[in-house]
């Protein structure tokens, strides 16, 4: 089954593909390799999930905000190459938290991007390297960020 099948299967909507918002591109592609800039948490409603992990959100809240930035980085993909199809393999995925300095779970929260690809794409392709580190903040006070490596097809 196509990513783009298992989209609808999912019964996943991916918001609009979000615009940069500062002096960067969100996708560069070098070869076969494409660069996705850093993500976040971007509701249907184009607003962001804002919110610290271990202060005002919890691991629940986190890997939802996860997801979400997930679902962006997909709206990206989409709109550079045409087709979540194009994926061939995730390569590498590096995620921050915006979380309170005693929290250590920021893997668990990262998952939440993590399951959603290998959940597209299975976990041969959907899954690659990956890293998860904390933050004591992020723009505009957003609770995730992640930004991708992914190999992409002809």
């Amino acid at each position: 089954m196509s990513a783009e099948e298992k989209l609808k299967e999912l019964n996943l909507e991916l918001p609009a593909a979000p615009k940069p918002m500062g002096v960067y591109k969100p996708i560069v592609i070098v070869g076969n390799l494409a660069h996705l800039s850093g993500h976040g948490p971007l509701r249907e409603d184009g607003s962001l999930t804002i919110g610290r992990v271990g202060e005002d959100m919890d691991v629940e809240g986190g890997y939802a905000a996860a997801r979400e930035t997930g679902l962006a980085l997909l709206a990206t993909i989409r709109s550079a190459l045409g087709s979540l199809d194009r994926v061939a393999r995730v390569v590498k995925t590096l995620g921050f938290v915006n979380s309170t300095d005693d929290f250590v779970d920021q893997p668990k929260v990262i998952n939440g991007c993590s399951d959603l690809f290998a959940e597209l794409y299975g976990t041969e392709t959907g899954v690659g390297a990956r890293s998860a580190l904390p933050s004591n903040t992020l723009p505009g006070g957003i609770a995730v960020e992640i930004e991708m490596i992914i190999e992409i097809t002809s």
